[in-house]
């Protein structure tokens, strides 16, 4: 098989469609700069140029420390493409974490957003590229593309060569992990296992240059990296860069994306945000509300089980679409044909609320050592669970339930850590951490982390993802920590979205309904609702928003020992 790197890739892509738009980066007051297939590549071709001319040899790592935008893209690209690894650092962690990285990673050239944002790392010895502005001292993109310009005018046939030295086998991005469950690693893959996964997209996501998305997540993440940076590049559609959460949902309107992916707290806000006005509208408007979602939820219970929907409810529903559904996904641009969830779990009602109303959320399934992995059908989601494997993936169960994964597009291993790669690879499987089942039908469903399992003192064995499912049905709830290892029984502390007062009914209640659907072992004794929410801060949220429990218990330890005193049996 031809040796495919991920230049090649936006190389053909570039040939396909060369004027169509690729990239749209915001300039303010609603305007924004465009780029061409034909102009990224053009730029690629330039930046990897001046980084050879820069002394960037092949194989050596290259550090990007800036927000998702279209410079971004521009920098990752050139980096791979001159035989470099690209190594993007999680922006939203505080400088010192992030300098930590830097260091670690070796890298001696890094890209920078801002002067600003090079001088918070303070880290010695790093040759800056700005991607925006300009200073003493500092190279720009600009000056770096210049470089690259005047060496190719001068040996017409010098990129050529650079891309002759290295093909698929070799590594292409050094993966951050975000370090939900120990000390944050680094992940090297090469760009056979991201061409590989690119190729496995038109089977299961197929895209084209008719479509557009926007580009909110950190560039560090997987989800992001593949799905919205190199996924686009593959099939040849529109990027548009957001200017920030809150910005995001005017961007929705005006640009009307047709795909689009966010983790699930993004989702949440949109269902809480709706849930909350439908609470302030009179008894007749809730009713109705309620009676559509009801009669919407049941449809797209029938399509999961692939039984057809009967004439008299397709009719009710077209009624209901017409009067409230189609304006709330007008909110979201009225183009969405896939609305995606990634980054983390998605819970069940709430994938069941958004196929309700007409626009069902497929859930994924990714990790950095493994590669987008999994997706369920676009034509029959299931809600709950993270779809059917992509093709060329394999996978097994071990007696805990834990799921392995085989597949070309698995990582090579944990850079400078031979024993962190031993302990999850194992004979050419990846040992995924998490607790998964499979139905009939092939649809993989994860219930739980491995290391995140309660055993209470008694020795029953708790899985805290469902749990914490169940209680964030209640939009007005952001975070669960379920608590129990080695105690008599389960507590939990939480996090609330707007004041706690108003908040504690609602959470009473959750509660409440949740212990009605456990085991008896399960239920949750009693709760903690902070004051605060979790932060990124105080070290509680990894950059992709997943809880650090071990920090969490540090910062709240008084809390936990005042459900805990007396203890009482369980």
């Amino acid at each position: 098989m031809q040796s495919r790197t991920v230049w090649a890739v936006l190389e053909d892509t570039a040939a396909k469609y060369p004027d169509r738009a690729a990239l749209q980066q915001p300039l303010g007051a609603g305007k924004y700069r465009s780029w061409t297939w034909s102009e990224y590549a053009s730029i690629v071709r330039q930046v990897a140029m001046g980084l050879r001319a820069m002394g960037v040899a092949k194989g050596e790592i290259v550090a990007l420390a800036s927000e998702t935008r279209a410079e971004f893209y521009l920098a990752d690209q050139g980096v791979m493409a001159c035989g470099a690894i690209a190594a993007a650092l999680y922006t939203s962690l505080p400088p010192a974490e992030q300098a930590k990285a830097l260091r670690a990673s070796g890298a001696r050239v890094a890209f920078a957003e801002t002067e600003a944002s090079a001088r918070a790392l303070g880290v010695e010895g790093i040759r800056w590229i700005l991607l925006t502005g300009a200073a003493a001292g500092y190279e720009t993109l600009e000056s770096v593309r210049a470089e690259g310009q005047r060496a190719i005018a001068a040996d017409p046939s010098a990129f050529e060569r650079i891309r002759g030295e290295f093909n698929d086998t070799d590594h292409a991005i050094l993966y951050m992990t975000s370090g939900a469950t120990g000390e944050p690693k680094m992940g090297l893959v090469t760009h056979r296992a991201i061409v590989t996964n690119l190729d496995m997209g038109p089977d299961v996501l197929p895209l084209s240059p008719d479509d557009c998305t926007i580009a909110f997540l950190p560039s560090a993440h997987i989800a992001q990296r593949v799905v919205v940076e190199l996924l686009p590049a593959h099939d040849g559609a529109c990027v548009w860069f957001s200017e920030g959460l809150s910005k995001l949902p005017n961007e929705m309107r005006s640009i009307k994306p047709t795909f689009f992916l966010a983790p699930p707290r993004v989702w949440e806000r949109v269902y809480s945000s709706i849930t909350v006005e439908i609470r302030k509208r009179p008894a007749p408007v809730r009713s109705m509300f309620y009676a559509g979602v009801g009669l919407g939820s049941e449809a797209a219970r029938l399509r999961q089980q692939g039984k057809s929907v009967p004439l008299w409810m397709r009719a009710a529903l077209r009624f209901f679409d017409r009067i409230m559904f189609a304006k709330i996904r007008q909110r979201l641009g009225g183009r969405i044909r896939v609305a995606a969830s990634g980054a983390a779990p998605l819970g069940k009602d709430l994938a069941d609320f958004y196929a309700a109303i007409g626009m069902p959320l497929i859930e994924g399934y990714g990790l950095t050592e493994g590669g987008i992995a999994a997706l369920n059908p676009l034509d029959r989601p299931k809600s709950g669970s993270i779809g059917k494997l992509l093709p060329g993936y394999e996978a097994r169960f071990e007696d805990d339930g834990e799921l392995l994964l085989r597949s070309t597009c698995l990582f090579s291993g944990y850079f400078n850590d031979p024993a962190a790669t031993a302990s999850v690879l194992r004979n050419g499987w990846l040992a995924t951490g998490d607790i998964a089942e499979m139905d009939a039908e092939g649809y993989f469903y994860i219930t739980g982390r491995k290391k995140e399992l309660i055993v209470a003192s008694n020795g029953k064995k708790i899985y805290p993802s469902r749990i914490e499912a169940l209680l964030k049905r209640e939009p007005l709830i952001s975070h669960v920590l379920l608590i129990g290892d080695r105690m008599p029984y389960v507590t939990a502390l939480l996090t609330v979205t707007g004041p706690l007062a108003a908040a504690q009914p609602a959470v009473e209640q959750a509660v409440k309904t949740a212990n009605r659907e456990l085991a008896e072992f399960e239920r949750i004794r009693k709760f903690k609702i902070l004051d605060r929410e979790f932060s990124i801060e105080q070290g509680e949220l990894t950059p992709t928003m997943k809880l650090r429990r071990n920090r969490v218990l540090e910062n709240h330890r008084e809390l936990v020992n005042e459900m805990y005193v007396g203890r009482e049996a369980g």
